[in-house]
């Protein structure tokens, strides 16, 4: 842990803090200016982590660039892509043969790959930044930029979903289930590739454990990439882990329905500590996108949940 600038006292930091967050300045504040400097003054005083500087670009060879964020997509996928298959292969999970083959999945796993990138895309360009790209169509295109959206994400990976169970002639709910069970591992990967790139950084922050982002100004922050790695990550798969071995898949939707409801509700939390995209700011009542798209997901994981418990579980057959 180290401290940057000037020690202070105690005082001094309480200070500090209280001309920063007192209800009377923050009325008076219009513009980022006075904010600003209170804030880089408070920077002074409080003791910080320092950043750990990871080159974003794991290999370079010529113009051929691989970054830790395309990493945390190919190693999300792979590894989901096994788990998934095994928990197909299980009967005891499913009370006897699953719904789907292995093969089934195997032959899926292009499309949600697809789902997720194109729905990714777009929903960060809808979402996120639509007048920039309004101006800049060709950058939509420029995925190693960054710019994914978990919201057009799982849009997509719905359509996918749809469209081959169509095809195919699968159970929608079931294929869901076996894909929302192993999505919080490409969630977990994607947040820590966001906090090796720097990016997607919290707000303001005296914890102990605030860094500097190379990107985000010379203010401490909370490091809110970590956050959502814990929680829409290694908690929510560990709660869909315990539902899958308690049967959940017996009752499809019900494990749909609780990722949506979790990831929703985690992702709520999370951004209480994350900065708001400066492009959007704080919108209604202090919301910010994120949390106003959760809200129709987790009313359709609920909705999905009560389906899924009023019907009778899957008999079991062998």
């Amino acid at each position: 842990m180290v401290r940057r600038g000037r020690k202070g006292s105690g005082g001094e930091e309480a200070a500090l803090r209280a001309r920063l967050e007192g209800p009377a300045l923050r009325a008076r504040l219009e513009g980022p200016a006075l904010r600003a400097r209170l804030e880089a003054d408070l920077m002074l005083v409080l003791p910080v982590l320092p950043f750990p500087a990871i080159d974003p670009v794991l290999i370079s060879i010529g113009p051929l660039a691989i970054r830790w964020y395309a990493l945390a997509y190919i190693v999300g996928i792979i590894a989901g892509w096994f788990y998934a298959r095994a928990l197909i292969a299980s009967k005891r999970l499913w009370g006897g043969p699953a719904p789907l083959t292995v093969v089934d999945f195997d032959d899926f796993v292009i499309w949600i790959t697809l789902g997720i990138i194109l729905g990714g895309r777009i929903g960060y360009v809808l979402f996120y930044n639509p007048r920039h790209f309004a101006a800049h169509p060709l950058e939509i295109l420029e995925l190693w930029n960054g710019g994914m959206s978990f919201h057009g994400g799982f849009i997509g990976c719905g359509v996918a979903i749809v469209l081959f169970a169509l095809r195919r002639g699968l159970p929608m709910l079931s294929l869901s289930d076996v894909i929302t069970a192993v999505a919080p591992i490409g969630l977990f990967l994607g947040r820590l590739a966001n906090f090796i790139n720097g990016e997607l950084w919290g707000r303001p922050s005296d914890v102990w454990w605030a860094m500097v982002f190379p990107n985000g100004g010379p203010v401490p922050r909370h490091p809110s990439q970590l956050y959502e790695a814990a929680l829409e990550g290694l908690v929510l798969f560990a709660v869909l882990a315990v539902l899958v071995w308690l049967g959940g898949l017996k009752r499809p939707g019900l494990v749909t329905g609780v990722f949506a409801v979790g990831y929703g509700v985690a992702r709520v939390v999370c951004e209480l500590f994350r900065e708001p995209d400066a492009q959007l700011g704080f919108l209604w009542g202090g919301l910010t996108m994120g949390m106003l798209l959760c809200i129709p997901v987790i009313l359709a994981g609920a909705a999905l949940i009560g389906l899924a418990l009023r019907r009778e579980p899957i008999a079991k057959n062998g």
